[in-house]
């Protein structure tokens, strides 16, 4: 998964809004949720004066044509003057009509033909980013504001923390500069004196709409001004009326979310399909994710979400890219493709977005409709780690902890394991507290480890609940306490976790933490077998096998469940097989492949496997008889504790004929 999407842990991806992961043991991907706004502008010092006119001239008409001419013949050679005809021609203040191009056609006489005026920049920065007398242009709007804002304009300051923060078609998110140009809008006295100004003058202009969703989504964010809900939904409402798309759409994200206003999804929607029918990229985005998941509509309708994913995609999108590209991965409302799916994460990549940025280097990892690569895949997730990714960083302590796309070194792992778990990442959390538990780039420290774990289980995250079980169980970092061993790892298992539902079953089997009920043990090694899980398949094979406590002996069903557990290379089972094959349980005789797998469990480490290949060779069961390999194994078994190995031992060595064999293969050592 990806994207906005999901993975782990092995967290390694996750999309679904698309989101991507990588959790030691493991994450997903996620789709990122909708973006609280698109990036607003908020304006600088310059004040916007009242201009020559006065309202009590009985001749006021002849009056202000006058000083319009006047103006304009000012303006020819004095920048200041550009900027206050353009101010007054946006707004249609002081007797001017609206002109917007003839207000930017000022503004770039200033910026220009005159000597720089870092204020036109702004203003005409401002009217690149909204579309005000110009196509709108975010691209040179980012240049415009950023020329100013780097001489301390508060307006392109402020706009310079929303493009960087939020991005635009062409313009780069990074949010670790969006925080620096916020710091730089906290040293600048009245940053927000420019749009307040404009705002508290009034208009019907689409200028003043802009203004009042700039400096909305300043208070919405805290970014110039205290953060204040009441006045940024105010404001919003003020703009949307006037019919500016991007204040529809964040005014149907308050809406949406609950945020300053009473929650109503259905209201949401029909101000996304507004503002998105408008041509706005954010709402068009919001739009999709709403068919999507069904908010605020009577059903969800995936076809649709891709339809709106699609179009805002194309219009550069960048969040749109990284869904559709989550859609494609996951055949959601579309044929899957992971090709396909990677193409748009690259393309919302490249455009900043950290959700796309940890997708796509999932991807690279795993090799996901691309060709694999460990270091690109991890150059992706720093990417977006630097960014404050928590996926990401939880990825990249992955790829730091394991060597995957970078040199080994399990220190720096548990620093981003940090910074992620920090920002609330639950699979963070648990990576954290296992490496606290085994010492792993850090001291031993179990009580840290319990810490971790619980903090992550109590956000549901199913492995750090089964994790949290066990120290109670075992006495880790905590005194032993089954009844809360059972209940965080019932927890767990009730969330789909395969290990956690064997675990279950055998406290139900046993007694542990709760009364004992082989039934309910049945049942969960069955849920646990049917996600594949090869101890499950065994202890459940057990049962059928012996039978008892209501139970049905079941010999075919454990011959069965044995072989599948055997092919997934569980030594246990191994052995248990070769017991069935050997001895006709449930199955035809077959002592030949019982020796293949009683050697196999050995090769393995199965104690009793060593032993019984042992009786093979002295009986001539399943292969030729060979004494001198019997002696062998059950040596192996014997050097291990096994009483009946060493008895068959010693009986061999009682006979003369093999003592000098013996001697000479090392199988015992001759008395001093």
């Amino acid at each position: 998964m990806t994207a906005g999407s999901k993975r782990v842990a092995d967290d390694h991806h996750h999309h679904r809004h698309h989101v991507a992961t990588s959790d030691p043991i493991g994450e997903f991907h996620v789709a990122p949720a909708a973006e609280p706004h698109s990036a607003t502008a908020t304006t600088t010092t310059t004040t916007i004066r009242t201009g020559p006119h006065s309202t009590n001239s009985t001749n006021s008409t002849n009056s202000i044509g006058n000083s319009i001419a006047a103006m304009l013949v000012e303006a020819e050679k004095d920048a200041g003057i550009c900027v206050e005809m353009a101010e007054n021609l946006l707004f249609g203040w002081n007797g001017f009509g609206v002109d917007e191009k003839k207000a930017v056609s000022l503004l770039k006489r200033a910026c220009f033909n005159l000597d720089g005026h870092v204020m036109a920049k702004a203003i005409l920065g401002f009217c690149y980013e909204f579309g005000l007398g110009v196509e709108e242009d975010a691209k040179m709007a980012e240049t415009l504001h950023q020329s100013a804002a780097l001489k301390s304009n508060g307006l392109s300051s402020i706009r310079m923390s929303f493009l960087r923060r939020y991005g635009r078609p062409n313009v780069k998110i990074d949010r670790l500069e969006a925080e620096e140009w916020i710091k730089r809008v906290g040293g600048i006295d009245d940053a927000g004196l420019w749009l307040s100004e404009a705002v508290a003058r009034g208009s019907v202009s689409p200028a003043f709409a802009a203004s009042c969703y700039a400096l909305g989504v300043c208070y919405h964010d805290g970014i110039g001004f205290a953060r204040d809900m009441q006045k940024a939904i105010e404001l919003y409402r003020t703009a949307a009326e006037l019919g500016h798309s991007r204040a529809k759409g964040v005014l149907a994200y308050c809406y949406g979310e609950g945020i300053g206003v009473d929650k109503d999804e259905e209201l949401a929607f029909v101000l996304y399909l507004e503002a998105a029918s408008d041509g706005d990229l954010t709402s068009m985005y919001n739009l999709a994710h709403c068919f999507e998941e069904g908010i605020g509509v009577d059903q969800r309708d995936d076809e649709l979400a891709v339809e709106w994913y699609r179009k805002a995609a194309a219009l550069g999108s960048c969040y749109a890219q990284n869904s559709l590209g989550f859609m494609y991965e996951e055949g959601v409302g579309v044929t899957r493709n992971e090709e396909k799916a990677v193409y748009w994460y690259k393309l919302a990549a490249n455009q900043g977005y950290p959700w796309a940025q940890c997708n796509l280097g999932f991807c690279l990892q795993n090799g996901l409709g691309c060709e694999p690569s460990e270091e690109l895949g991890a150059h992706w997730y720093q990417q977006a780690a630097l960014q404050g990714h928590s996926r990401a960083q939880h990825n990249l302590g992955h790829a730091y902890q394991y060597g995957v796309g970078v040199p080994k070194d399990e220190e720096m792992a548990v620093e981003w394991y940090k910074k992620s778990a920090a920002a609330g990442n639950a699979f963070a959390m648990h990576s954290l507290g296992y490496c606290y538990q085994n010492g792993i780039g850090c001291e031993v420290d179990e009580v840290a480890a319990v810490k971790m774990y619980s903090e992550s289980a109590h956000f549901g995250h199913s492995p750090a609940q089964l994790s949290l079980g066990c120290c109670y169980r075992s006495g880790t970092g905590v005194d032993v306490n089954e009844v809360l061993a059972y209940k965080w790892i019932k927890l767990s298992a009730k969330g789909g976790n395969d290990l956690a539902q064997n675990t279950l079953g055998h406290l139900y089997e046993d007694g542990i933490g709760t009364r004992r009920n082989i039934k309910k043990a049945v049942y969960w090694y069955r849920e646990s077998t049917e996600q594949g899980n090869a101890w499950a398949m065994t202890n459940l094979a057990m049962i059928y096998l012996e039978g008892g406590s209501g139970i049905k002996q079941r010999p075919k069903e454990a011959y069965r469940l044995f072989r599948m557990a055997a092919e997934k290379d569980h030594v246990r089972a191994q052995a248990k097989l070769a017991d069935c094959l050997m001895n006709g349980t449930g199955c035809r005789q077959n002592p030949d492949e019982a020796f293949e797998w009683y050697s196999t469990a050995a090769e393995g480490g199965s104690v009793k496997a060593m032993f019984a290949v042992g009786q093979c060779y002295e009986t001539g069961q399943g292969t030729d008889s060979d004494l001198e390999k019997a002696i062998e194994f059950f040596s192996k078994a014997a050097s291990y504790g096994d009483e009946s190995a060493s008895i068959r031992l010693i009986a061999l060595i009682a006979n003369p004929s093999l003592v000098d064999g013996m001697f000479e293969h090392g199988y015992i050592a001759p008395a001093a």
